[in-house]
């Protein structure tokens, strides 16, 4: 990996970190060729410390240390992008980011529906949302129409009309975030599961 320490006159270079599973961007410090070099050696992330003016390991302290998983350089050799497996939180101020973030993953936009769900399920105001009365209704009607969208999804599938069957899928993905909070879990536990098969 060829990387350009020379570009500015302190021979510091930005270094991104984030985590390799939830991609979150955690936090971002600097690297001099020393640093560089120590983290490849050791496998934990090592900074240059502009105020401490030595090289930092971070979680030399604390014990939340970055440990490396991988490192990519940006197309000008001048930037490098460190994924990383945190063992704690990575802020100073204790919390998961530098942005105050919780280090959680993120489905996009599946991420904010079962955040619609729970808001939904627990909603105080007088007209129920039909995610409230399926809950109202409990497991049983759950699972039910998980099952019936299931069985649409099936039937749609083996016919040519992509747009049924992609709202059929729509509507068996929908009912099953419901299914899962009901069970008390989350998309991220599905994928922890998979990702323990893999």
């Amino acid at each position: 990996m060829k990387i350009d320490f020379t570009k500015n006159s302190d021979g510091l270079i930005p270094a991104i970190i984030q985590d390799a599973q939830t991609k979150n961007v955690l936090m971002l410090g600097y690297m001099n060729q020393k640093a560089f070099d120590k983290t490849q050696e050791t496998k934990r992330v090592t900074f240059f410390s502009r105020s401490k003016q030595r090289l930092w390991t971070k979680g030399e302290e604390s014990g939340n240390y970055l440990n490396l998983v991988n490192i990519k350089n940006d197309c000008d050799n001048d930037t490098l992008l460190i994924y990383v497996n945190p063992t704690g939180p990575t802020c100073h101020t204790g919390s998961d980011t530098c942005w105050n973030e919780e280090n959680t993953s993120s489905f996009g936009f599946l991420s904010a529906l079962e955040n619609i769900i729970k808001q939904r399920r627990t909603s105080a105001d007088g007209e129920k949302s039909y995610v409230a009365s399926l809950f109202e209704k409990g497991i049983n009607k759950i699972a039910q129409k998980v099952g019936e969208e299931a069985v649409e999804t099936v039937i749609e599938a083996k016919d040519n009309n992509d747009e049924l069957f992609l709202n059929e899928s729509a509507d068996l993905l929908f009912h099953y975030l419901i299914l899962l909070q009901a069970k008390g879990f989350t998309l991220n536990d599905i994928v922890k599961v998979l990702e323990s098969r893999h």
